[in-house]
């Protein structure tokens, strides 16, 4: 017989990586220092790229992880959170208070929303694990009326050698998951079709992120980072790449 937890962890759907990133384990990942500075930059790049549009609502599209779901919240915005399953919610339930966020299980490629429902829809740590990931792009882009967020593992990085280094990386991290590398133009592709053509890149870090989980100091990877990103290797180099897209 299935416990309530396995119940609420069964997908209808045929899109549902979503489970594994709302999961305690998962958020595990980003624990302690390193873990902290990570989603820093990542929070930061994307509330900043928010900026310039006049926004209150935002769609978090399988965004029961709570990594932006939470400072979305905490800067005032109105949060919708959607996942694939009832337990995608459980990870928000313990990040946020009550009522300060709206949560829905759907079919994450068919959300139940009217065209230009949301000012902005966001999607992060989901497209690499999505078969259907053109489908995703194109409901993100369906339901937002001004923007889309997203971010994504670049081909043009140090990620070309995962698969070489994958079992080595798995030992480190312990969870890591296989993933699919993404070329600039094949995203931008999909985002032009949908009329979404006004498009900004921004890579994250050009070092790989366990290595600075090796180094597990914070400090010298702020530094490192911060060399990079002056010297402009990230924009060349860098991965994930955070893209914002609005339309023409």
């Amino acid at each position: 017989m299935q416990t309530a937890l396995e119940k609420n962890s069964v997908s209808n759907f045929t899109e549902s990586a979503d489970i594994e990133t709302s999961s305690e384990g998962y958020a595990g990942r980003f624990s302690g220092k390193i873990g902290k500075f990570f989603l820093s930059v990542q929070s930061e790049i994307t509330l900043d790229l928010l900026k310039p549009y006049e926004i209150t609502t935002v769609l978090d599209t399988g965004g029961g992880h709570g990594q932006l779901a939470v400072p979305l919240v905490e800067k005032g915005y109105k949060v919708t959170v959607t996942g694939s399953a009832d337990v995608c919610r459980e990870n928000l339930d313990r990040l946020l208070p009550p009522s300060t966020f709206e949560y829905l299980t759907c079919d994450l490629l068919n959300q139940p929303f009217s065209d230009d429902h949301f000012d902005a829809v966001v999607a992060f740590r989901l497209l690499p694990h999505v078969n259907e990931w053109e489908k995703l792009l194109d409901e993100m882009c369906r339901v937002s009326k001004n923007v889309v967020i997203f971010d994504y593992p670049d081909i043009r990085s140090f990620n070309f050698l995962n698969n070489i280094l994958f079992s080595t990386k798995k030992k480190i991290e312990g969870n890591t998951r296989t993933f699919r590398l993404f070329r600039r133009k094949e995203v931008m592709r999909v985002l032009k079709k949908n009329s979404f053509g006004q498009i900004k890149l921004k890579p994250q870090f050009f070092v790989p992120m366990v290595v600075h989980r090796i180094i597990k100091n914070y400090i010298i990877s702020n530094i490192l980072e911060t060399i990079f990103k002056y010297i402009g290797v990230t924009y060349l180099f860098g991965s994930p790449i955070i893209v914002k897209a609005s339309k023409f």
